[in-house]
């Protein structure tokens, strides 16, 4: 067998399972921090592969062989790479308190509400956006995904960061800053985990049910669920193949561009990704606002005109389009040399099309489409039912070609 025990965050191994271990296998850390049998091989934890190597001299061997983590092995843990070599049914784990749930402990809070992301060995992007787009997120750091990085993300979001330092130690620390604050200053390597709260989400809602939140029991919703101007929206039946189309998913960046009253937004922010909505008008930067807090989520607004503010933003994966203008194939150029996955644009005007698709095409994406006629009942007098026909839109879709969407201008 092999003997995971988790420690490192105030609980030592139990005595008996190092007696009689042939090898023993951690990091150097928890190597120091027990009583090790004196004929035991050690290994300090580096590269992996060798250690799995050894580790399978041993267990070929029938020798008994520890390995020592942090918190609990299980969760952001060397279980999932020891049960993929060597089969769950050889493992034998003994979990200590994760530091997510210490990190919680410390700060006082409930975490059966809180999203858990790791940053370590990742990318840091989706880390952030998992902590624009929700609440109560806690982030498991990593080089360049620490403390500092995650507040310069984090600047324009009303958030606070409780960063847990050393957990388990005799150095051991909790402080809360703000975003602004975190980002100024050199956090070093002991940094255990960031929790991002929002002002207003450090309790959260009684739930049935752990970590992310269920996603919506509906979506392309009637736009009487929204408040906008002169019927100035994107109809339920676009938004539903828009949405589609973007895909938006925990740990995604999404722009509405033109975004009007911001239906698209609301949506996406609803399927769980970080949304910037981008609008020039300032009645409808504050309609977009409402509806975002009406449906209850978090939707950055940003008020100017397209392309000119969209240089200021961080680099999205999909990208919908709803104005129109002049502008239109610049906006579109300038979106697509951004979005990592894909650009949607919804166009009322025939003329601007071709233009429109050339923009899309000119950027390197993959480029399809389709004119959107659908006729809604409508009552008549006499208790009966004709059809209402909305006006045609054309809704187009870049996508951009797998090989090159890691090689985004940023």
């Amino acid at each position: 067998m092999i003997t995971v025990v988790g420690t490192g965050t105030g609980a030592p191994p139990p005595e008996d399972v190092l007696t009689g271990a042939a090898l023993v296998v951690g990091g150097q850390r928890h190597l120091d921090a027990v009583p090790l049998p004196e004929r035991a091989e050690r290994i300090a934890l580096g590269p992996l592969a060798p250690a799995l190597d050894t580790i399978a001299e041993y267990v070929a061997e029938e020798r008994p062989v520890v390995v020592l983590a942090s918190g609990d092995p299980g969760f952001f843990g060397i279980v999932r790479v020891l049960a993929e070599r060597f089969g769950p049914e050889l493992l034998a784990v003994r979990p200590g308190v994760s530091s997510v749930a210490a990190a919680f402990a410390r700060a006082g809070l409930p975490w059966d509400d809180a999203v858990v992301v790791s940053a370590h060995g990742r990318d840091a992007r989706t880390a952030v956006n998992v902590c624009r787009a929700y609440p109560k997120v806690a982030v498991l750091t990593g080089p360049g995904a620490g403390p500092a990085e995650l507040g310069a993300a984090l600047r324009s979001y009303d958030r606070v960061l409780i960063v847990a330092t050393s957990l388990g130690s005799s150095e051991e620390r909790l402080e809360r800053v703000t975003p602004a604050q975190a980002a100024a200053r050199d956090w070093g390597t002991a940094v255990s985990v960031v929790i991002s709260v929002a002002e207003q989400g450090a309790l959260g809602p009684v739930r049935a049910h752990a970590g992310l939140p269920l996603p919506p029991a509906g979506w392309a919703l009637d736009e009487a669920e929204f408040a906008h101007r002169d019927s100035m929206i994107t109809k339920f039946e676009v938004r539903a193949l828009a949405l589609a189309r973007l895909g938006p998913r925990p740990g995604d960046s999404v722009w509405d561009v033109g975004a009007g009253s911001g239906s698209v937004a609301v949506e996406c922010a609803r399927l769980g990704a970080a949304v910037t909505a981008v609008e020039k008008t300032p009645d409808g930067v504050e309609r977009i606002r409402a509806n975002a807090v009406a449906h209850g989520v978090d939707v950055r607004v940003v008020h100017g005109a397209a392309p000119t503010v969209l240089s200021d933003l961080d680099d999205p994966d999909a990208v919908f389009v709803g104005g129109g203008g002049r502008e239109l194939p610049a906006v579109i150029a300038a979106c697509a040399r951004r979005a990592r996955r894909t650009v949607v644009v919804a166009l009322a005007a025939l003329d601007r099309v071709p233009a429109a698709r050339e923009a899309l095409t000119g950027a390197g994406f993959t480029c399809d489409g389709v004119l959107l006629q659908s006729s809604r009942l409508a009552p008549l007098p006499g208790e009966v039912t004709r059809l209402a026909a909305a006006n045609p839109v054309f809704l187009l879709w870049g996508v951009r070609p797998p090989a090159h969407s890691e090689g985004v201008a940023q």
